[in-house]
């Protein structure tokens, strides 16, 4: 039987026990980090917009540190918005502070309808240091 490589972030937030998931995996040289959002510890929403998403990368960050990863490693992202045309604008500059200057993953914008209380969820896949390219 295959176990899950899972990687769990030092301070993880209470919806991972919540709702049952890892926070991320390790599998074929990649890490697949589930959605992550301005959780607190509590794993309730920050309720302002901006630092939500500064805390969704901040818990990101701690995920892809924990399994030896920056954001560099990052080759694939996903963003989920609450009602994009209000919040595009006051969420877009701050994902910009986390791109850098580039070259940048593969990227996709999604509106969505709920996020679970939350207005911000990133999704990312990155490539372990060390593993074998393609």
């Amino acid at each position: 039987m295959n176990t899950r490589d899972i990687v769990f972030p030092p301070k993880p937030h209470a919806l991972y026990q919540r709702h049952a998931y890892s926070p991320a995996v390790r599998a074929n040289g990649f890490l697949f980090v589930s959605g992550q959002v301005g959780a607190r510890e509590d794993g309730s929403p920050e309720p302002d917009l901006v630092a939500q998403v500064r805390l969704a990368f901040a818990n990101l960050d701690a995920i892809l540190a924990a399994a030896g990863c920056t954001f560099d490693d990052v080759v694939d992202t996903t963003y989920f918005m609450v009602d994009p045309e209000q919040t595009m604008d006051t969420i877009w500059p701050v994902v910009q502070e986390y791109l850098g200057k580039g070259p940048h993953p593969a990227l996709t914008a999604t509106g969505v309808t709920w996020l679970s209380g939350f207005r911000f969820e990133i999704k990312v896949v990155a490539k372990l240091p060390g593993s074998a390219t393609a």
